[in-house]
């Protein structure tokens, strides 16, 4: 069997991975230089560093065994840390490693500048949350369902608006509660102790999965076609070339392109990164930081002095300078004057997370052509373990339509 895969983004790679795997002739199609997508590695003036800072959970079940498959060894390449929420202010709330439920509800019964009370009212709330399985009667604005739930006080502002900007890319005030719900679901929420736990990479992104799921594929026989944007998919014929099947995982922006039929309306959101150099020796107590203020960024220590300050969503920061944001970084994360500076801006890093967001369906008219990616998996904002469970749902529906055991 013949099969196209277009885009080498996580949902392309999961894809190429389990249909090479399962005896498929694969092609992938990829029109940068790299495989990755918008969780790749880039080289900036001799020095490797990735294009965002992003945050794996132990609940990103898919994406690890997809790494393993790969040979790439997670216990090798992640740090992981039971999670942590800490800020310059005092704000403290940190996961023992208990067994769930227990280690959240010691950790936000502990959160440090928190009154009993609110800690009270706030676990009634997450247990009766818990109780309808995470599904709300409606969906509407993060800040809509936390008023209405009456969280207003400090865990609103230290934990539960920080963590949907981290999560969704979206701040509160037009990010999807739904959405946020079931991020909750499947980490907090979690019956799995180890969903909760923070996973940061020892190594540039691209060694996590890009580059040993190109090499893999390459050793079983795929074909890899980097530097090729694709033009045109006819039926199943790729810029001409014949295939039994398509997968196409572009970028939302780019589908209606290939696809004109394909309804991806979105806004978009952005990330902006700010690598801050210090010495080596230099640390954080604990290795994610948020630094809140007018920019909500989190600070992730990446060892060897190096900081990925990473700042999501629109603000007024979207028109300061480099150097403005450098300079703004530098000052929240408080450890003196940095040795360099490098600022990498994502303009549409993101799909922005809205309430009732429409989802193109993964399926289109034509059996043989699949969509994947983040934006497909509907029950997720835009992750990377969201891009990796798309793409091998279109593998395995390529693979069922050829009668082939998936």
């Amino acid at each position: 069997m013949k099969v196209a895969v277009v885009g080498a983004g996580w949902a392309g790679l999961a894809a190429a991975v389990d249909l090479t795997r399962r005896g498929a002739a694969v092609t992938l199609y990829e029109a940068g230089r790299v495989a990755g997508g918008r969780g790749r590695s880039v080289n900036i003036d001799g020095r490797t560093l990735d294009n965002g800072q992003h945050l794996l959970l132990g609940a990103y079940r898919e994406t690890l065994a997809l790494m393993r498959s790969v040979g790439a060894d997670p216990d090798a390449l992640f740090e992981r840390h039971p999670l942590q929420v800490v800020d310059r202010d005092g704000f403290r709330l940190a996961l023992p490693s208990w067994p769930a439920p227990l280690n959240v509800a010691w950790g936000l019964l502990t959160a440090a500048t928190v009154d009993l009370p609110e800690k009270l009212k706030t676990a009634l709330w997450m247990q009766r949350v818990k109780w309808r399985g995470f599904r709300l009667r409606r969906d509407e604005s993060v800040a809509d369902w936390l008023d209405a739930a009456g969280q207003t006080g400090v865990l609103r502002r230290k934990l539960w608006e920080p963590l949907c900007l981290a999560a969704l890319n979206t701040p509160a005030e037009r990010a999807s509660a739904q959405l946020f719900a079931n991020v909750l679901r499947d980490s907090l929420g979690s019956p799995r102790r180890a969903d909760t736990d923070l996973l940061l990479p020892r190594v540039p992104f691209g060694e996590l999965l890009p580059e040993p799921a190109c090499r893999w594929l390459a050793a079983h026989g795929a074909t890899l076609r980097f530097g090729h944007r694709v033009r045109s998919v006819a039926d199943t014929c790729v810029d001409g070339e014949a295939h039994d099947a398509v997968v196409i995982a572009v970028a939302p922006q780019h589908l209606q392109a290939l696809l004109p039929e394909a309804d991806a309306c979105f806004e978009y959101e952005p990330i902006v990164t700010v690598y801050l150099q210090f010495s080596a020796k230099t640390r954080l107590d604990f290795p994610l930081l948020h630094l809140g203020g007018t920019t909500g960024a989190w600070a992730i220590d990446r060892g060897n002095g190096l900081f990925g300050c990473a700042i999501s969503g629109h603000g007024d920061w979207d028109a300061w300078s480099d150097a403005a944001l450098a300079a703004s970084m530098e000052t929240a994360l408080g450890l003196g004057p940095a040795q360099s500076q490098q600022v990498i801006r994502e303009k549409r890093a993101t799909f922005s997370c809205r309430p009732e967001q429409a989802r193109p369906n993964w399926r289109t008219p034509d059996p043989r052509l699949i969509l994947a990616g983040d934006y497909t998996w509907a029950d997720y904002p835009a992750t990377l373990e969201g891009a990796v469970r798309s793409g091998r749902r279109a593998a395995a529906t390529v693979l069922q339509s050829a009668s082939l055991p998936a």
